[in-house]
């Protein structure tokens, strides 16, 4: 790797030896470049603090700690120093290297992150909180941007995940560099003795650690909004762990988001948990035991007799959603749908069947209901998969939402069918089923479009409130999660694979980035592409 052409003629040297190039991050206390180190001949990050934000003494201190960091999951320092600035005031810098790969935020911001690769990367962390915690220093601000998830470019499908920016971080014997009473990291991430801005020790990062993991799975930030709301929300209540979530992720997560401190696992003990976690999520992607035969494992009573029913052609639909949200009434029989016949693996089959089939499971348990169904219009096949509890009668089993018009694309409650102008006439209604309450959500893929719908109905009127449509469309996300890992894995041949043609940037350890470059490597299934963007690592 060459310097930038023509650097040497218009880039400032810095404390003799760094040659600074573009700006390629910013954050409240510091502008990050990229430079040349003219020592020994290689691109590194240069990150340049404010004058007069922080006592020098002070940021020396708690530098002198950090430097001594030396862990294969932490992004280390290579160089620090004190300079004047143009005005005269002394200003701090630290060098760091520059790394190809994403951190994780921007990772989710792609897609999916299969089970098992936010396992390794939760292990990866466990491992740098071990050592840092064993060092006498608390991270403070664990988030998805500070995960830096590096390609070593050797094609491997599995990215180590590097901890970066220690600008708040906690040591022991130095001064912390924030004011007394400030809360110090990032809100949606807080833990909640941050939050009331108490003390601060190993299992806060821990908790913080928890709900970055919980955000790979659910795509959103269990708590946001400002500072005051995101710290009221944590203290009134735990991070609600999706029930469809495997029971080693939901304990993992519930030990992790513990209120209190001393309840969460620190140390080796949460190693030795993720630990656990990787290997079992790794056991259950063998194939060996499904390879033969994708239904294995479902037949649970009640459930649909064939999960990935598709109707044949010109089929009619029974009890069918029409775009209004109505429900009709018809007749007629679905085919079973099967994989394997375009030469997809039908291995890639298993899990999302399982996921739908839980999803529906989970969606009439929420409601205390008897009948749950989600059908959807996947890009190479349907769906369907349906839950009915024992005594309903079989015509239950029939019920479909395709009657030639698209999924909803909104929400539909309808609290008593009988009375619904549209519903009462329904056979659904009419019929011995006697459907009265029907509650549903649209299916929305991460581009935004509209691939299916999950319902529940019920014999019973009854109303739905804003939580439990909270929960449905939770259930309804879990669900188009493995949809969407499976049609990336049929694109790129690879497992959870993911496209990135997305343009990134530097990264730079918690200040914005900006810049160009695509990603390369393959983390979790990332598919190679073009350069990886440079980072700060």
């Amino acid at each position: 790797m060459v310097p930038t052409e023509g650097h040497q003629e218009a880039a400032p040297l810095l404390a003799g030896r760094y040659r600074l190039e573009q700006v390629i991050g910013r954050g409240g206390m510091s502008v990050v470049h990229r430079a040349w180190d003219e020592g020994l001949d290689r691109p590194v990050a240069v990150k340049l603090f404010h004058p007069g934000i922080v006592d020098i003494a002070r940021q020396e201190a708690e530098q002198g700690v950090l430097a001594s960091l030396d862990h294969h999951n932490l992004v280390s320092l290579l160089d620090a120093g004190v300079v004047e600035d143009q005005n005269g005031s002394l200003q701090r810098f630290i060098v760091m290297a520059l790394v190809h790969g994403q951190d994780l935020e921007e990772r989710l911001s792609l897609g999916p992150l299969a089970s098992r690769h936010i396992a390794e990367i939760g292990y990866d962390m466990a491992e740098a909180l071990d050592y840092i915690h064993a060092q006498g220093v608390v991270h403070r601000d664990i988030k998805p941007s500070n995960i830096l998830l590096v390609d070593y470019g050797n094609g491997s499908d599995r990215a180590r995940a590097r901890l970066t920016d220690f600008g708040i971080a906690l040591a022991a014997g130095v001064e912390r560099l924030t004011a007394d009473g400030v809360t110090t990291g990032t809100a949606a991430y807080l833990s909640p003795e941050q939050a009331r801005g108490g003390d601060v020790g190993p299992a806060s990062d821990v908790y913080s650690l928890g709900l970055v993991l919980l955000q790979c799975f659910t795509r959103r930030r269990e708590f946001p909004g400002s500072l005051v709301e995101s710290a009221l929300a944590r203290l009134s209540r735990d991070p609600v762990v999706p029930e469809p979530l495997p029971e080693h992720w939901k304990q993992a997560l519930a030990a992790m988001t513990a209120q209190d401190p001393s309840e969460r696992p620190v140390g080796g003990e949460l190693v030795a948990l993720l630990r656990h976690v990787v290997l079992t999520d790794t056991a259950s992607d063998e194939p060996a035991d499904v390879a033969g035969d994708p239904a294995a494992g479902r037949g649970s009573a009640g459930a649909a007799p064939s999960s990935g029913a598709a109707p044949s052609s010109g089929a009619a639909s029974a009890g069918s959603v029409s775009s209004s949200g109505s429900v009709t009434g018809g007749s007629g029989s679905g085919a079973s749908g099967s994989g394997g016949d375009d030469g997809r693996p039908t291995t890639l089959d298993v899990l999302p069947e399982e996921a739908l089939q839980r999803t529906t499971a989970m969606a009439a348990r929420l409601f205390d209901a008897p009948i749950a169904l989600i059908e959807v219009l996947d890009e190479d096949r349907e769906w369907s998969q349906s839950y009915v509890a024992d005594g309903v009668d079989k015509s239950a089993r029939s019920i479909t939402f395709r009657n030639g018009f698209a999924p909803v694309p909104v929400p539909v409650v309808i609290p008593d069918g009988s009375t619904h102008p549209e519903m009462r006439n329904s056979p659904l209604v009419t019929g011995p089923l006697g459907i009265r309450f029907y509650v549903s959500v649209p299916l929305v893929r991460h581009d935004g479009a509209t691939v299916g719908t999950l319902a529940v109905l019920d014999s019973r009127p009854r109303t739905a409130d804003e939580a439990d449509m909270a929960n449905l469309r939770d259930l309804a996300a879990l669900a188009v999660t493995q949809l969407e890992l499976r049609q990336e894995s049929l694109r790129t041949g690879t497992s959870d694979a993911l496209p990135t043609a997305r343009t990134g940037g530097t990264h730079t350890g918690g200040a914005t980035h900006t810049g160009g470059g695509h990603v390369a490597g393959r983390h979790s299934g990332d598919v190679p592409a073009a350069p990886q963007p440079d980072r700060a690592g």
